[in-house]
């Protein structure tokens, strides 16, 4: 499969939107920068650091989120960003959960996405009770019968977030009662073009598993190839705002950075 004009020109809008508004919106916050400012003898590349960060952080992982939606919308029945699973999580599932995560921690058992889904479905649902946290998948799409939840974070994450995200996808499938598809993504591999190896995953989560990496993620929402075209429509953006992007780190660069 391949994006659609459709997809391009949505995905390029989105992309357009955002730049244009952190080009209009953004001012410095920090106008002293004594130590770095004299490293670098360069106010023009520290403008370009401060800027571009302001960018990397405006974006988050909220853009990926939307771009999830455009590239899934043409192939799916349905999908969102920020669903709520709903559904309730009882005081027993609660605990075969807590022990399937501590266990999976302290290594007394390999991971296994499949059993441990049939572990929590195996406990009582009775008593449940709806837990506002977890509830939000940051991305949904079902096709036909097959459900599939994602929770995209930041692609270095310690091994508090890898336990936290392994305890929401397994609450997630005490939500819903069956054995829903349940998976953490990232979407890039820093490590590219050697694997993704992050020792804070190693003993929770199994690689294509129950987690999905660059290519793999893309690729699983939107078919062969997807990932290299949405790398392709950044790529389009980023040369149309070349010359606006440029003449905006020379503005920021005009204001006295070094106040010392």
């Amino acid at each position: 499969m391949t994006l659609s004009r459709k997809q391009r020109d949505d995905i390029k809008a989105l992309l357009s939107k955002k730049i244009e508004n952190k080009l209009k919106a953004y001012g410095r916050e920090t106008i002293s920068m004594p130590f770095l400012a004299r490293l670098t003898q360069d106010n023009e590349k520290i403008a370009a650091y401060s800027f571009i960060h302001s960018i990397a952080t405006s974006l988050g992982m909220s853009i990926f989120e939307d771009v999830s939606v455009i590239i899934a919308s043409e192939y799916c029945d349905e999908c969102f960003r920020n669903y709520g699973v709903g559904g309730a999580i009882s005081p027993e599932q609660k605990l075969v959960i807590g022990k399937i995560v501590n266990d999976l921690r302290a290594k007394k058992r390999a991971v296994d996405i499949q059993k441990e889904k049939s572990e929590v479905l195996a406990a009582s649902w009775k008593n449940g009770e709806f837990q506002k946290s977890g509830n939000i998948a940051d991305f949904y799409m079902r096709k036909r019968d097959d459900e599939y939840f994602f929770e995209i974070k930041t692609v270095k994450p310690n091994i508090d977030v890898f336990e936290k995200s392994k305890t929401k996808l397994l609450e997630w499938v005490a939500r819903r009662r069956k054995p829903v598809n349940v998976f953490l993504a990232f979407p890039y591999n820093p490590y590219y073009p050697e694997p993704y190896a992050r020792y804070t995953e190693e003993g929770l989560m199994h690689h294509q598993g129950d987690f999905l990496v660059g290519d793999e993620y893309w690729n699983f929402i939107g078919g062969e190839n997807t990932f290299p075209e949405l790398l392709q429509v950044f790529d389009d953006v980023g040369k149309e705002y070349k010359e606006k992007l440029k003449k905006k780190f020379q503005d920021i660069a005009k204001q006295k950075i070094d106040s010392y």
